[in-house]
């Protein structure tokens, strides 16, 4: 599968961060993940960076239990990323309430789709099916910057979504490694995976942070 790969210099600017190249070393990546200043908030920092390095886990494990063709473990893995995708929207919920806290779970739910339909498309060698799959996971980012920046000022909208589609390349990248056997490139594909998790938590733990800085610290 082809890697997206988008430059969010937006996001650089207003955060402070450096978005890292799916091919980056792990000492790269971690570099580019740590924030130019202590957050203002970091218990909700590193409350955030849990949660989303918890969807990258999790659908990693998933990809891993499809291309073992273990279905029990598949199912296992699927329902972990439904139980976090809970726990991010109830967060989300948690400043905005329980109607912002349902709408992110319905986009998450979409985001969800897009990278299950690639991950299977994947081990089925389906390449229409995988283009179909990119294409929703483009949408469904979409959907949720226009969602996150109409709830919050401090986060651009292109900025988010440039993220949200490098987020979606790292998965394309992945998958494609996973199921190709390729353990020393999906290695490095995960390092810059993780990293880039940090580097959309932080972002949205510091929009948050703005936005309520008496609730959020």
């Amino acid at each position: 599968m082809k890697t997206i790969l988008t430059l969010v210099g937006a996001l650089a600017l207003a955060f402070g961060f450096v978005v890292v190249p799916c091919c980056a070393t792990t000492a790269q990546a971690a570099s580019a993940a740590t924030p130019a200043a202590a957050p203002a908030a970091p218990k909700l920092h590193a409350a955030m960076r849990e949660l989303w390095q918890g969807h990258a886990r999790t659908t990693r494990d998933y990809a891993n239990a499809v291309k073992a063709a273990d279905a029990g473990a598949a199912k296992t893995a699927a329902d972990a990323v439904v139980a976090n995708a809970k726990q991010i929207a109830d967060a989300v919920g948690g400043f905005y309430g329980d109607a912002a806290g349902k709408r992110m779970l319905e986009l998450l739910a979409g985001h969800w789709g897009g990278v299950k339909a690639l991950t299977d498309a994947g081990k089925a060698g389906d390449d229409a099916a995988g283009a179909k799959a990119m294409q929703d996971l483009t949408a469904n980012a979409d959907a949720i910057a226009k969602f996150l920046s109409g709830a919050n000022p401090n986060l651009a909208e292109s900025a988010v979504k440039g993220l949200l589609v490098t987020h979606a390349g790292h998965h394309a990248q992945l998958v494609g490694e996973i199921m190709k056997g390729d353990g020393a490139a999906a290695a490095k594909t995960w390092s810059a995976m993780q990293a880039h998790m940090d580097t959309i938590a932080d972002a949205l733990a510091g929009g948050i942070a703005r936005q309520f800085p008496a609730k959020a610290s």
